[in-house]
C-alpha cells in the first residue's frame, strides 16, 4: 500500500490512531471508570443532568466544591462519535479535594450531528454555566476548561469563550487531517475543506494560558500531536506548559486527574491560582 500520511500507509496510519487497540486492557480501564463514576454520581450533592440545551445529550453534571471557587468544565472524549459524560464522573473526586468545582459537559455524538455542531454545543454548555454556575456555588469568572483525547480538541476550540481562564488539555488532537484521513471519519464525516478551521494546531493561538499533558506511553502520534500543538502555541508567544507524564497511557493518565494529589488536578488547582495571583 502507497504512504498515505507522514509515510503511514492506511493500515498504519489507523493503527496509529487507535487507542483502544493499543492498550491492552482498556476495555477493563473503562469498566473501572464507570464504577468509580457510578458511585460518584451517587453523592447527595451531585447535580445531575442539568439541562443546557434541548437535544437528548445536552445535560451537564455538577459536583460541588465545599467551598465556593473556580469551575473545571470537563469534556470527555471518544473520537467524538462514542462515550459519554457519564463514563468519567470519576475524574471529579481529585478536583474536588483540590478545593475545584467540576462540571461534566454531554454532547451530540457524530453521525449525528457534525464536529462544527459538537463545538457549538460545548460553547453553549459553557455560556449556561457562565449563567448558572454561580447558583451552584461556582465562581462562573473563574473556568478551567479541561478535555480528554477529543475533549481536549474541543477544550482548544472554545477556550476563549467568556468566563474561561485557561485550558488543561490531556491526551489531545490538535490536527485534524490524520483523522480526516483514517477509520475515525467513517462517522466523523469531516470533509478536506474543515481541517483548517476545525484544527487547533492551524488556527490563530489564544491568549489564555494552556497546559498540554500526554502520557509517555501513549501511541507515537498523539504524542506529537501534544508536541507539535505545543510547539505552535510557544511560536505564537502564547502562554504554554508541556507535561508529558511518563508510564502513561491513553487511558490510565486520567488516574492523574482522580487522584487527590495526582499530577493533573495538582496543575488544575494551579491554573486556577494563576489566575488569582495575576488579578492581584
Amino acid at each position: 500500500m502507497s504512504a498515505l500520511y507522514r509515510g503511514m500507509d492506511q493500515a498504519s496510519l489507523d493503527a496509529g490512531y487507535n487507542n483502544s487497540a493499543a492498550v491492552k486492557n482498556s476495555a477493563a480501564l473503562i469498566a473501572e471508570f464507570d464504577v468509580l463514576s457510578e458511585g460518584l454520581r451517587q453523592q447527595p450533592a451531585a447535580r445531575i443532568g442539568l439541562r443546557y440545551g434541548p437535544a437528548a445529550r445536552q445535560l451537564i453534571d455538577y459536583f460541588p466544591a465545599s467551598q465556593p471557587g473556580p469551575v473545571v468544565v470537563f469534556i470527555h472524549g471518544g473520537y467524538w462519535q462514542m462515550r459519554a459524560k457519564e463514563n468519567f464522573s470519576f475524574i471529579a473526586k481529585g478536583l474536588l479535594d483540590q478545593g475545584l468545582h467540576v462540571a461534566l459537559v454531554g454532547y451530540t455524538l457524530a453521525p449525528d450531528i457534525s464536529l462544527a455542531g459538537i463545538v457549538d454545543e460545548v460553547r453553549a454548555s459553557i455560556a449556561w454555566l457562565g449563567e448558572h454556575a454561580a447558583d451552584l456555588g461556582g465562581d462562573p469568572t473563574r473556568m478551567l476548561l479541561s478535555g480528554w483525547s477529543a475533549g481536549a480538541h474541543l477544550v482548544a476550540m472554545c477556550l476563549d469563550e467568556a468566563g474561561v481562564i485557561g485550558g488543561l488539555a490531556i491526551s489531545g488532537i490538535y490536527d485534524l487531517e490524520p483523522v480526516r484521513l483514517s477509520y475515525v471519519n467513517d462517522k466523523l464525516g469531516l470533509k478536506p475543506e474543515e481541517v483548517m478551521s476545525l484544527s487547533p494546531l492551524c488556527m490563530a493561538q489564544s491568549p489564555k494560558p494552556m497546559l498540554i499533558a500526554y502520557g509517555q506511553s501513549e501511541l507515537p502520534e498523539l504524542q506529537r500531536q501534544s508536541e507539535a500543538f505545543y510547539a505552535a502555541r510557544k511560536a505564537a508567544g502564547m502562554p504554554s506548559e508541556l507535561l508529558a507524564l511518563p508510564d502513561m497511557n491513553h487511558f490510565t493518565i486520567l488516574w492523574q486527574l482522580s487522584e487527590s494529589q495526582g499530577a493533573l488536578a495538582v496543575a488544575a488547582k494551579a491554573l486556577c491560582a494563576r489566575e488569582v495571583n495575576q488579578a492581584t
